[in-house]
Parts: C-alpha cells; structure tokens; sequence
C-alpha cells in the first residue's frame, strides 16, 4: 500500500449525501491518500463506520438558512481545520460548501476544492434568490478551485458567480454508474407492493417536493390516468413538508388514487428492483447540477421523460434516449408521458440506446479517474 502523503477532508451537508464520496474511498487510499469524512449528524454515519475506517468528523449544519447556528458550525469548522491540518478540504451541497470554504480560507488550507452538484438560486426570487447568489459568490472567492459537476452549472457560474477558472470533469458528474449493479433485474412487480394487475409502470424516484416537479406530474398522471385505465405512477421517495411542500390537491391525488403508489424511501438494492419493473422513468424536475437517477434508471434500460435544465438535457437526447420537455409545463409532461405509453416503437428504440449511452460517459471507473487525475494535477 502507498505510504500516507495527503490528508484530504470530504465534506458534505448531511452524511446521506457521502454515498457521492464512497466508490472513491478504497481507490484514494491505495494511492496514498488520507482521507476524512464530515457532516451533521444523521443516522447514516453509523453504517459508514462500520463499512469504513475512515475518520468520520460530526459538526452539525442547518440546510436552511440560519444566522447563529451558521455563526456557531462555522467557528466548529476553524477550531477543527486547525486541529486538522488538511492538505485539502474538498466540500459538495450548498452549506457544507458555503461554511467549509470559509473556514478552510481562514485557516489557510492550501487546497480548497468545491464541487457544484447544483445550485438553488436560479429558481429563487427577491431577497431569497440575491442572499443566495451572494453566498455562492463568497464560497468561490474562498475556494482555489471549483468543479461544476456539469456544462450547465458551469454556464451559470461563469455567467453570474464568479469569473474564477473552472471545468467540467470528464463528462461530468461526481460518482459515475456501477454498470455491473445497475442492470435489469428479473423481479415480481407484486412482490415490490405494486400490485397483482400488470399495467405500465410509470416511475419517479427522488423527494417528494415542488421542486421535483410533483405538482405537474400528478397533474399529467390524473389527467392520463382518465383516459387510461392501464397505468401506474410509483414514487419512491419522501416527502418534505417543512422545506418545500406539494399542493394540497397533489397530495390529495396521491392518497385518494390507488394507481399512485409511493413507496418511501428505498436502498440501491431495492431501488434497481423497482427501475426494473417499471416501463419509464419520469424526472420534471425544475432545477438540477447533475442528477444521478436519470443515470440508473438508462443504466436498468429506461427511457426517460425529462425537463430542459441543467444536467439533465446533459444525460438525455431528445428522441434517442428520452424525451425533453420544458419545465413547470403539465401539459407537455401529459403529452410525453401519453407518447411513451402508445408509441411502443418509439419507446423500445429510446429504451434500447439508453444503457449504452450512460456506459459510454459516465462509467463509475472513468469517472472515478476524472477526478483522481485532477487531484494529482492539483498536488503536483
């Protein structure tokens, strides 16, 4: 094994949030690397320390915003950087990057690397929109390099936060795909609660809130579901009521239909099943960096329905591999979705590109070798 030269703190909002980190911890050790684990508490950490040796550091942090415990995380984060001594703190998610390349500058951290997996601010307004540009911009002023996870992040970032060098790893995203593991599994769709009458599985995992585009399609959904007594929209996922809640009608739809079925949230080990049951994935999401369910789900065989927004017209072809529509549109989404149940030709042929064309950008081990290579750019 190589002898330990670099420590390097990865740093995350909430421990959830380090599954993006994980396929990297066995390869930056081997080559040497010494690397520590931060975020707020939460009850994945005790899984991480069983499954790693890796340092594991708990400061907490609020996802919203929060003058005095921001005030109070960050003085935890210099006390703890001094203590340290990092060679590099390497933060994703909004806050964690925001209070850890504050302190990482403060403290004199000679690599203090950010990777924009999103950001929030381009569909904020008024107060909440310019408080939010106004921290991304300090977060970049502090950090000496910053790693848009895809073109369209970094379009942004060019156009309105900073005029800082940056690039796009690879072709982006920040974990690649596990072609091995995400692939279509023989499964009983009843066996996975969706029921003993087969019917067209449309599909959407993520969290249940507005941003996600959950309005619009239950929306679509019930509108179709009128005309169509052959279909199903599972949601696997959870909802947030307290950051950003659905409609009272939407919510009402979910638990009055019984072709809506959400699930709750599920590991990657049940999640493949339930990609592997379903006929298409759906993903109307209003804003995104680079999001990875688009990925599995083309990995399972998926075609995909998607919004034009960052990232995700980046993993989408419109009629290769998917359909892009506009964002906030329901009637679009009807249309789409209406496509991909009738049009069968149409839908095996975008179904048959979509493994292929994940294999061929974001394969874990290349992506994985993206950003190893830019660390020892960086080091050397």
């Amino acid at each position: 094994m190589a002898s330990i030269n670099k420590k390097i703190i990865r740093a995350c909002t909430i421990p959830g949030s380090l599954e993006f980190v994980e396929p990297m911890l066995d390869n930056l050790k081997a080559e040497g690397y010494e690397v520590a684990l931060l975020s707020a508490p939460g009850p994945e950490w005790s899984d991480f320390q069983k499954m790693h040796d890796n340092k594991c550091i708990i400061v907490p942090m609020e996802r919203q915003i929060s003058l005095t415990k921001d005030l109070k995380s960050l003085c935890q984060l210099v006390k703890l950087f001094l203590e340290e001594k990092p060679d590099m703190v390497h933060s994703m998610t909004p806050k964690a990057g925001f209070l850890c390349m504050i302190a990482a500058w403060l403290v004199g951290v000679p690599k203090r690397v950010h990777t924009f997996t999103g950001l929030v601010w381009p569909t904020a307004v008024g107060n909440k929109r310019r408080i939010l540009m106004l921290t991304d911009k300090i977060l970049c002023a502090c950090a000496t390099h910053i790693i848009p996870e895809g073109e369209g992040v970094k379009n942004d970032l060019e156009n309105h936060i900073t005029n800082k060098p940056m690039k796009v790893l690879g072709h982006g995203n920040c974990r690649g795909i596990d072609m091995d593991f995400w692939t279509k599994k023989n499964v009983d769709a009843e066996s996975l609660g969706l029921g003993k009458e087969k019917k067209f599985n449309f599909l959407f995992v993520g969290r249940i809130v507005k941003d996600k585009g959950i309005n619009e399609l239950i929306d679509a959904f019930t509108a179709l579901h009128e005309k169509y007594n052959n279909i199903r929209l599972v949601i696997v996922g959870v909802m947030e009521e307290s950051l950003d809640p659905i409609s009272e009608q939407a919510k009402k739809q979910i638990l009055t239909n019984p072709d809506i079925i959400t699930v709750g949230h599920k590991s990657k080990e049940d999640l493949v099943k339930y990609y592997s049951a379903s006929e298409c994935f759906v993903f109307p999401s209003y804003r995104e960096g680079f999001p990875n369910t688009p990925l599995e789900a083309g990995a399972v065989g998926l075609p995909c329905i998607a919004t034009d927004i960052n990232g995700s017209c980046e993993i989408i072809e419109n009629n290769k591999n998917g359909i892009i529509i506009p964002s906030k549109d329901a009637k679009a989404l009807y249309n789409a979705m209406e496509r991909m149940l009738i049009d069968v030709e149409a839908r095996n042929a975008m179904a048959k590109n979509a493994r292929k064309m994940v294999e061929s950008k974001f394969e874990q081990k290349f992506v994985q070798k993206c950003l190893m290579d830019f660390y020892k750019e960086i080091f050397n």
